[in-house]
This record gives structure tokens, C-alpha cells and sequence, in this order.
């Protein structure tokens, strides 16, 4: 039973985050605002010293779903700045953002699938709507 706990505190010890202050991919907290009422309406935002920051805003939807809009952005490797405005609500969710390219290309894999579903409709349609187990 030892041995057990022993190589349990081993593989929490090496699983557990080794932060060093020297780490770059650590960055402070500028900001950090909250709320939530408890009835599926809240906000945040968030901005940190490395150019990260969100702000979001949810809203009880006519449904009972969180109907949520707002915006992330952060620095690129070429020191662009990237942003992200969205929406999520009882259309789905839309993004807009100079990033994202439009009309939207599907991969080959999607349209592939795509081509299968519609092959599959046509042949339940032709088996008189009604699928086979």
C-alpha cells in the first residue's frame, strides 16, 4: 500500500507545472472583471501584460441558452495585432475577424461528407423515406 502512494506522489510531483520566473510565457494580469447575476446573465474581461485580452457578455437567450457576443485579440509572431469579434446565439456561432478568410473554403474531407449525406438522403428518399437498420 505504501508503493502505491509513493508512485502516486512521484507522478503528481513530476505531472505538477514547473514554473520559473524566467519563463516568457508567463505574463501579468491587467485586468480581471467579473460578474455573473446566477440567472445565465454575466460578463467578463481580461487583459494581460502581453497583449491577450477578451471581453464577453451573455445573455439569457429566448430559450433559456446563453446568447454570448464579444471580442479576443493578441499579438501574432510578427507583432500584427489579431482580432476576434463573435457571436453565439440562436443562429450558432459567427466570428468575424480580418484573420478569418471569407467565403470560408471547405477542406476536401467536408465536402466529401457532404456529397455522402445528400447521396444518403437521395437513397432514403428513393426507399420511400424510411432507412434501413
Amino acid at each position: 500500500m505504501k508503493t502505491i502512494v509513493l508512485a502516486c506522489l512521484a507522478v503528481v510531483a513530476v505531472a505538477s507545472p514547473q514554473f520559473r520566473k524566467s519563463d516568457a510565457s508567463q505574463a501579468a494580469i491587467l485586468k480581471d472583471i467579473r460578474s455573473d447575476d446566477g440567472k445565465g446573465n454575466f460578463n467578463y474581461e481580461f487583459d494581460t501584460e502581453n497583449g491577450i485580452y477578451t471581453n464577453v457578455v451573455g445573455r439569457t437567450g429566448s430559450k433559456g441558452q446563453s446568447n454570448i457576443e464579444g471580442s479576443y485579440r493578441f499579438t501574432l509572431d510578427d507583432g500584427t495585432r489579431a482580432e476576434v469579434r463573435f457571436v453565439a446565439d440562436e443562429g450558432g456561432f459567427r466570428a468575424e475577424s480580418p484573420l478569418i478568410p471569407t467565403p470560408h473554403p471547405l477542406p476536401d474531407y467536408a465536402r466529401e461528407q457532404i456529397a455522402f449525406a445528400q447521396s444518403q438522403r437521395g437513397r432514403d428518399a428513393a426507399q420511400g423515406g424510411r432507412r434501413r437498420p
